[in-house]
């Protein structure tokens, strides 16, 4: 026993000196599953089934960490032959059963089939089919009460799909619309509707077509720390509950209905292509007055703007007048938008005194 123990200590030693001359980072151990059990409270469990789970996500094992290296490659003190046996089964296409893992929020801990996902992950697989044993952090961290919330809503729904939200209680809110869905379809169809399958049809009719328009959109370029099931609760919240008052622009009704039952009709016949996007353009005309003989320079400033579509020297009350076309999506007014573009593009030019913005109520434009 002592000599192995020297001889692994050893190895490990010519190990990182080959690795140095490499210059190829030293891998540590994989996570132990019992350290992070520990540190997230995570006590309580749930089985998950059999599912299959990406490889990438599988960072620890549950009484083998000591065995295999951040990669899950086997460590040169342990034997091999195991491992090469399960490379050639692999090989010749036998059929593997599911290994089993420890879960703990989105990563995943081995419990029986070390071998099989290092082979696997050797391979280059993305996934492997395994059974899940899920535990559930009890800590009270942002992160876990949010990932309890996503918890229930995925063990009351069925839904294995990602929905990642990032603020506290809007998994019980979409978990209240499904069970709106479910009694709207109940009552249409006059049978009993199970919850999952409620909620299949809320993901796929209405979840996912608001959601597509939403990444059509690039609203979330506006909002780098939000995803895009925040989008979703956000618009559906304010759009479809009654009596909501709302200061976002008006012209989002004519996309999306007041309704979400309304919604999902609209869209059961459109294809993801058609989907419309949430942008419209907003003229403006600016009115400003400049420092005395400066009309030329800011003129010349202005033109570089992509939004201005013309530019005017005027007499009077005014030295300059612009024209711009600005382009808003369908949750923002155009006082947020054309304000952000004066404050940003022009106040900020040298010689420019005050602004005034006229916004077009009705237009009739003759074609050139």
């Amino acid at each position: 026993m002592g000599i192995s123990f020297l001889k692994s200590i050893l190895t490990g030693k010519q190990a990182k000196q080959r690795n140095r001359a490499n210059h190829e980072p030293v891998e540590m151990e994989t996570r132990s599953f019992h350290d992070d059990q520990v540190n997230e409270k995570a006590f309580d469990a749930v089985s998950r089934g059999v599912c299959e789970v990406p490889l990438d996500r599988i960072i620890g094992s549950v009484g083998r960490y000591h065995d295999f290296d951040g990669k899950f490659r086997i460590k040169s003190h342990v034997p091999s032959d195991r491992l090469q046996q399960v490379k050639e089964a692999m090989r010749r296409g036998k059929p593997m059963q599911p290994v089993k893992l420890y879960q703990i929020k989105d990563e995943y801990y081995v419990l029986d089939g070390n071998h099989r996902v290092a082979a696997a992950k050797e391979f280059g697989h993305e996934t492997i089919s395994a059974k899940i044993l899920e535990f559930i952090p009890s800590s009270n961290t942002l992160e876990n009460i949010l990932y309890r919330e996503k918890s229930a809503f995925r063990e009351e729904t069925g839904l294995s799909a990602p929905i990642d939200l990032t603020e506290v209680g809007k998994y019980e809110y979409l978990q209240q619309q499904i069970r709106t869905h479910r009694e709207h379809l109940q009552k249409t169809t006059g049978k009993p509707v199970p919850c999952s399958r409620a909620a299949l049809d809320w993901f796929h009719t209405i979840y996912k077509p608001l959601t597509g328009i939403v990444e059509k959109s690039g609203l979330l370029n506006h909002f780098p720390n939000r995803t895009v099931a925040d989008l979703y609760a956000y618009i559906s919240f304010h759009q479809w509950e009654k009596g909501r008052q709302r200061t976002y622009g008006i012209g989002i009704d004519k996309l999306i209905p007041r309704d979400m039952e309304a919604f999902r009709e609209k869209m059961t016949d459109t294809k993801e292509r058609e989907y419309p996007e949430m942008k419209t353009g907003i003229t403006a005309f600016i009115l400003m007055t400049v420092k005395a003989k400066s009309e030329y320079r800011i003129m010349d400033k202005l033109y570089q703007l992509e939004e201005v579509r013309e530019i005017h020297s005027v007499h009077g009350e005014v030295d300059i007048l612009i024209k711009v076309v600005l382009t808003r999506d369908l949750l923002t007014s155009d006082a947020e938008i054309i304000g952000n573009f004066v404050h940003e593009h022009i106040r900020g030019i040298s010689g420019v005194n005050s602004t005034r913005t006229l916004i077009p109520g009705h237009s009739k434009i003759k074609p050139e």
